[in-house]
């Protein structure tokens, strides 16, 4: 079965995702852009089935602890070092392709959608996958400080779709930073 990725991420302008570990607008909270995230990665298609969460190691210790694991979501985290999952983790993979094997084998029978959550070069592979993509991107329309970017969304592997059930598209504020959301669908060649 080809199984769509997801991808999830909240950019700068200029597509910066992160600095020095947190979010860019760090310590502001965009409640709406976290409630998105929360929705959509933890919401099944299939009843009975659970979501899978896969991001590298430096997100997942970028999550408070008190929030790790993601709940009613499988977490797996990336990592070449760790031989063990992190405590509160699900799995642990030693790379992207190990964790795609991982929901295809073991998981088969839990797993439903896959999101991708970051880091960037987690990111950069899923967006260069063979298989069905899907990005749903939180444009911020204001300019942070930022040390890790997100690769740049091509319009001849993406395309932005119109609208998408369940994500707005009105144009959101919160503690004066404004920002919508857009869905991208990859161009199967």
């Amino acid at each position: 079965m080809t199984r769509t990725l997801n991808g999830i991420v909240a950019v700068c302008p200029d597509l910066g995702i992160g600095k020095g570990g947190n979010l860019p607008w760090h310590p502001l909270r965009l409640s709406k852009d976290f409630a998105l995230f929360r929705k959509m990665t933890s919401t099944p298609l299939v009843a009975g089935r659970q979501n899978v969460v896969i991001m590298g190691r430096k997100t997942w210790f970028s999550i408070p602890e008190k929030n790790r694991p993601l709940q009613n979501r499988i977490n797996i985290v990336l990592s070449r070092q760790l031989k063990a999952p992190p405590a509160g983790a699900h799995f642990v993979a030693a790379d992207f392709a190990a964790a795609l094997r991982l929901v295809d084998s073991e998981l088969a029978e839990r797993a439903d959608q896959v999101w991708i959550i970051g880091g960037s070069s987690i990111y950069k592979e899923m967006m260069e996958s063979p298989a069905p993509r899907r990005l749903i991107v939180t444009r911020v329309q204001k300019q942070f400080e930022c040390d890790t970017f997100f690769p740049e969304i091509r319009p001849e592997q993406f395309r932005l779709l119109p609208e998408f059930p369940g994500v707005s598209q009105e144009l959101q504020e919160e503690n004066g930073v404004s920002y919508k959301f857009e869905v991208y669908e990859s161009i199967q060649q």
